[in-house]
C-alpha cells in the first residue's frame, strides 16, 4: 500500500506568505496523480512538503496512515525526479544509479540487480559505462528515473521532469513514463505546468491557483465539467472561448455584442440561466465546439478571421465578433485567409456559463 493523505496543509513563508493555503488532497495506492497550474501556484512547494524537503506549516501529511510531517526525507520512502537530472558529473550511469544503495550499504549482488533490472526496463543498458556528458537531454531523464526505480519507494514524486527536454521528446517521455507507471503499478505525484502533460498522463488532475486546490478530478471530468472560469480556461489547447453575454427570456436565450447575435441556450441550462435574466455572465464555448457553416442558420454566428493557424490534422482559427476574440479549430480542407467572413455554430449543448463576479460555474457538475 502506497497511499498518500495531505489533510488541511499549508506553507507560510516569512511575511506571512502563504505558498500553499489548506489543500485536501488524496493520492490512492497505485494511482498517476498530476498536480498542474501556472508558475508560482504552490504546486512544486506541495511536491517538496511531501518529500520532506520543505516543512509543512500546518495540517498534516500521512502515508499509508502514518504521520509523516517530522520524518526526515530519507525515512520516507519516497524517491524524487527532479527537473534538472540532478545526477554526478563524474560517476557513470551505473555509479550514479547505485549510489544512493551504496550508502543504505545495500549488498553489492544486489545493487547490481537492482540497477540492471532498472536499466533494462528504460532501455539504457547500453549506456551503463559512460557518463552523464556523453548522454542527451532524454537519456539523462531516463538515468534520473532508474536512480529513482532502483530504490523501490512507495512512492514516486516527480517534478516537472520534461520540461528541458524538446517538444518531441517530451512527447516520447510522457508516453514511456505512463507505461512505466503502469509496469511498475506504481503510486506516483507529478508536478507540471503543462496541462497536456496532465491530460494525457493522469488518473486524476488537482488543479491549483495562487496556492489552493481549485478542482481535483480525471482529466475529461475537469475538462467537461469545469468548476470556474479558471479550470475551464486552463484545462483545454487551445483554451476555452469565454464572451460576455447578458440572460434573455427566463434562460432560454443569451445576447453578445448588444444584439448583434442572439442565440438558444441548450433547454438543459434554462433553470440555472433564469436566475441571471438582464444581467451578464461569461459564455464559454470550446474550440471543437465551433462547427463551421456555409450556409448559417439558427444559432449562427457571423465572425471575421484574424489569425489562421494550419496545423496538418486541423486548423485553429482565430476570429472576432463585433467587439469579442475567439478561437475555432475545424477541419484542414476548408480554406480560410486573413480577413474572411464565416459562419460558425456553437453547440450549445456544450457550453458552459460562470458568474460574472466570483467566477464559478452556473451549471453544476454531476456530482454537485
Amino acid at each position: 500500500m502506497a497511499k498518500v493523505e495531505m489533510k488541511s496543509i499549508s506553507k507560510v513563508y516569512d511575511g506571512n506568505v502563504r505558498a500553499v493555503d489548506n489543500a485536501n488532497i488524496t493520492v490512492e495506492d497505485k494511482e498517476f496523480v498530476v498536480l498542474v497550474g501556472p508558475s508560482g501556484c504552490g504546486k512544486s512547494t506541495t511536491l517538496r512538503m511531501v518529500a520532506g524537503l520543505e516543512d509543512i506549516t500546518e495540517g498534516e501529511l500521512l502515508i499509508d496512515g502514518e504521520k509523516m510531517n517530522d520524518v526526515p526525507p530519507k525515512d520516507r520512502n519516497i524517491a524524487m525526479v527532479f527537473q534538472n537530472y540532478a545526477l554526478y558529473p563524474h560517476m557513470s550511469v551505473y555509479e550514479n544509479m547505485a549510489f544512493g544503495l551504496r550508502i543504505k550499504k545495500v549488498p553489492k549482488a544486489e545493487i547490481d540487480k537492482r540497477v540492471h533490472e532498472a536499466a533494462r526496463i528504460l532501455d539504457i543498458e547500453k549506456f551503463l559505462d559512460r557518463k552523464p556528458k556523453a548522454l542527451s537531454g532524454g537519456q539523462r531523464q531516463r538515468v534520473a528515473v532508474g536512480r529513482a526505480i532502483v530504490r523501490n519507494p512507495k512512492v514516486f514524486l516527480f517534478d516537472e521532469p520534461l520540461s528541458n527536454l524538446d517538444a518531441k521528446l517530451r512527447v516520447q517521455m510522457r508516453a514511456e513514463l505512463s507505461d512505466l507507471h503502469l509496469r511498475l503499478n506504481a503510486t506516483m505525484i507529478y508536478v507540471t505546468h503543462d496541462q497536456v502533460e496532465a491530460m494525457t498522463m493522469a488518473n486524476k488532475i488537482v488543479v491549483m491557483k495562487d496556492g489552493k486546490v481549485q478542482q481535483i478530478g480525471s482529466p475529461l471530468f475537469l475538462y467537461n465539467h469545469p468548476i470556474n472560469k479558471f479550470v475551464a480556461g486552463f484545462i483545454g489547447s487551445p483554451p476555452m472561448n469565454f464572451l460576455t453575454v447578458r440572460v434573455l427570456e427566463d434562460g432560454s436565450s443569451i445576447m453578445l455584442d448588444e444584439g448583434s447575435f442572439k442565440i438558444k441556450a441548450d433547454s438543459s441550462h434554462n433553470e440555472y440561466l433564469k436566475k441571471y435574466v438582464g444581467k451578464e455572465v461569461f459564455f464559454g464555448i470550446r474550440p471543437e465546439d465551433m462547427t463551421y457553416s456555409k450556409s448559417g442558420g439558427n444559432n449562427s454566428l457571423t465572425v471575421k478571421v484574424t489569425v489562421v493557424e494550419p496545423l496538418g490534422a486541423d486548423i485553429h482559427l482565430w476570429l472576432t465578433t463585433a467587439t469579442q476574440p475567439m478561437v475555432a479549430r475545424t477541419e484542414p480542407h476548408h480554406e480560410f485567409k486573413v480577413g474572411d467572413t464565416a459562419v460558425f455554430i456553437p453547440r450549445m449543448e456544450k457550453a458552459r456559463y460562470f458568474d460574472k463576479e466570483t467566477e464559478l460555474a452556473i451549471v453544476p457538475s454531476p456530482d454537485a
